[in-house]
């Protein structure tokens, strides 16, 4: 099946939050306290395992477009999410095969299989995946245990809607189309060409994140357009899935494994005369 995926442009981000609760209402994945973070309207401050979507408000002063000042500051809003990465860091680490690749490209965790380990949390180049608190803090409900407690929580593409013939809630949501949803090819393209037309109206800026097959991921399941550098957004600037190399090493750790067989075979072997 044609694999599937998010684009969101940043550019026409509103910063309404749509998305975020339309999520969580469709997830029910359960609130993370409403706190007032001091961090201009980003109550969430990033993604987690009660926040599989998280809307960035980054204010900046005296923003410059074609080396002319446009005002005393500006505002950049982007909404993350998980990055459903070709190469997943998480998917190759878990040890019980709770994560698994999906027909259409994206990375779910089976709750019922998962154990809590915390192996995939430390794998996200990202920082995306995250253990549910057991405890439920402030989604419990009726003062039980909150759903999916104590093991890993992130963005599903909403797998469950896909399989229905549905787009994800988020995409649903979002007013402005920043959160765009389907064939992950086709987005490239569109993408593509919305920073040329975004150079051509004078924003320098613009630029694709995690669109291309050969960073360090293998090119992400849902990429961004931003407005400035990846950290500006809390974003790794040049991200790499840590199994990446795990195939070599375990090929360099095989050679020296053979080679000192070999030396030990010859000393017993020169012993024995």
């Amino acid at each position: 099946m044609t694999r599937m995926g998010f684009f969101t442009d940043t550019s026409v981000c509103i910063g309404c939050k749509a998305c975020e609760v339309a999520c969580k209402e469709w997830n029910q994945v359960p609130d993370d306290g409403f706190d007032l973070l001091g961090m201009s309207f980003d109550n969430t401050g990033a993604l987690s395992a009660n926040s599989w979507r998280h809307v960035a408000f980054i204010e900046q002063e005296r923003a410059i477009v074609q080396d002319r000042p446009t005002g005393d500051f500006r505002w950049l809003m982007a909404s993350d999410v998980c990055k459903h990465c070709t190469h997943a860091g998480c998917l190759d680490v878990c040890p019980t095969g709770a994560l698994f690749r999906t027909e259409f490209g994206s990375v779910v965790v089976q709750q019922d299989i998962c154990n809590g380990c915390g192996y995939c949390v430390s794998a996200c180049p990202f920082g995306v995946i995250e253990r549910r608190e057991r405890d439920g803090g402030h989604g419990g409900g009726h003062g039980g245990e909150v759903h999916g407690g104590g093991r890993a929580q992130k963005c599903t593409l909403c797998y469950d809607r896909l399989r229905g013939g549905l787009e994800p809630a988020c995409a649903k949501a979002c007013p402005t189309d920043s959160i765009q949803f389907g064939q992950l090819d086709e987005l490239r393209s569109r993408a593509s060409a919305r920073v040329e037309e975004l150079h051509e109206r004078g924003v320098p800026q613009a630029r694709l994140y995690g669109a291309s097959p050969e960073d360090g991921v293998g090119g992400a399941g849902a990429f961004f357009l931003l407005l400035d550098e990846p950290e500006v957004y809390g974003l790794p600037p040049d991200p790499v899935v840590p199994t990446r190399d795990l195939p070599a090493m375990w090929r360099y750790a095989g050679i020296a494994a053979s080679a000192l067989l070999a030396a030990a075979v010859s000393v017993f072997a020169g012993g024995a005369r």
